[in-house]
């Protein structure tokens, strides 16, 4: 059985969640509308946000993209 791929909409809810963080809180990284946009699966994570997104979790900007 092959596990499907996950949403990076929803990792991001996941990640938030875990770390106890809100939209606002990842102001330094991205604009909350956009924050919001890849929440809701209308925008992808550029290159630079996973970088930025991989340094805040602690996890390779990988998982990201």
């Amino acid at each position: 059985v092959r596990a499907q791929p996950i949403a990076i909409g929803d990792l991001l809810r996941y990640l938030m969640a875990v770390h106890g963080l809100r939209q606002t809180d990842l102001a330094g990284i991205a604009s909350q509308g956009t924050i919001s946009d890849i929440l809701c699966g209308r925008r992808e994570i550029s290159k630079s946000l996973a970088k930025k997104l991989a340094a805040k979790f602690h996890l390779s900007a990988g998982v990201f993209v």
